[in-house]
């Protein structure tokens, strides 16, 4: 099995962010979106050192953040945020696809398909598109978006089932790229895999939120999912046991063994995604303690052999 690891977002051991924020209270105030320009541009330039420190560095997964283009879902804010910017795209994303890196987007809680209010599933889908249009932009083949299940209105088996209709009404582009993950409080993996059962929806395994919300499931199941893609995988460390949901700075080296001790013997390669809050620090600081405590074969800074 190779595993690859990743990271979210912000580099911490070089300092850049790509979501350097405009609000619409700003906007609102200048009336125009120059200084909007001057934001979007920093940010893609910021995201292009990112990329180019993750390929210094043999990262070879990366999520990227959703706030790359402030405002570009808000309904009265109207600019092109793709053709003005293709320069930078394309840039960005010839250098993704020559490294081999895998980039993806996970949206935020206010994508929620499977709302019971309608102007909710609207906004939600334009989400949804704004992420598609990007990685479009970059040239990214393997689009992937991760997404949760929602709302819980009206029980688990009502929701489950607006999630099912809204995804089948989707443009078969956006459905592509979509996957989905089970959550910390509610829809555990079980319900995520009874979802993808029904629509091929590849299921992503944030085993954190499974320890938080466990359920009886098959490693089989959530690797086979993924058809002939490349596995994907969440991992976080929880803060501490009273507050066992929100992540930790760093990851749990010797929980982290555990896991992949666990799943070494499926024929899979594997991308895992580490969420904890000190970002690629902690990535690093977790491959160093592999090292010492383990006899897994490194092939460079970030990916071993299991």
């Amino acid at each position: 099995m190779k595993v690859r690891l990743g990271y979210v977002a912000i580099s911490n051991c070089i300092g850049v962010t790509s979501s350097s924020p405009f609000t619409y209270s700003e906007y609102l105030k200048v009336g125009n979106v120059d200084k909007l320009d001057n934001v979007i541009i920093s940010n893609l330039e910021a995201l292009e050192n990112i990329i180019d420190y993750n390929i210094r560095n043999n990262i070879h997964f990366y999520r990227m953040s959703s706030k790359i283009i402030p405002l570009a879902t808000k309904d009265d804010v109207i600019f092109d945020y793709i053709d003005k910017y293709m320069m930078y795209y394309e840039r960005i994303g010839k250098k993704v696809k020559e490294s081999g890196m895998r980039v993806d987007f996970h949206p935020d809680q206010f994508c929620v398909i499977n709302s019971v209010k309608s102007d909710v599933v609207k906004n939600s889908i334009k989400i949804i598109n704004y992420h598609y249009n990007i990685l479009n932009a970059l040239g990214i083949e393997d689009k992937v978006l991760v997404l949760h299940v929602g709302s819980s209105t009206f029980g688990k088996d009502n929701s489950i089932r607006r999630f099912i209709n809204c995804y089948n009404k989707l443009p078969l582009h956006l459905k592509k790229c979509i996957a989905i993950e089970n959550d910390d409080k509610i829809f555990n993996v079980s319900d995520v895999l009874k979802i993808s059962k029904d629509t091929g929806i590849p299921v992503v395994l944030d085993y954190h939120h499974h320890l938080c919300n466990m359920s009886d499931f098959s490693f089989k199941d959530v690797f086979n999912s993924w058809g002939d893609k490349r596995v994907k995988v969440h991992f976080s460390s929880p803060r501490n046991k009273k507050d066992y949901r929100s992540h930790n700075d760093y990851i749990n080296g010797d929980d982290f063994i555990s896991f992949i001790e666990m799943i070494k013997n499926y024929d899979i390669d594997i991308d895992i995604m580490l969420e904890a809050k000190c970002k690629d620090d902690s990535l690093f600081r977790l491959v160093r303690y592999l090292k010492y405590k383990t006899n897994y074969n490194f092939i460079d800074d970030t990916s071993f052999f299991v």
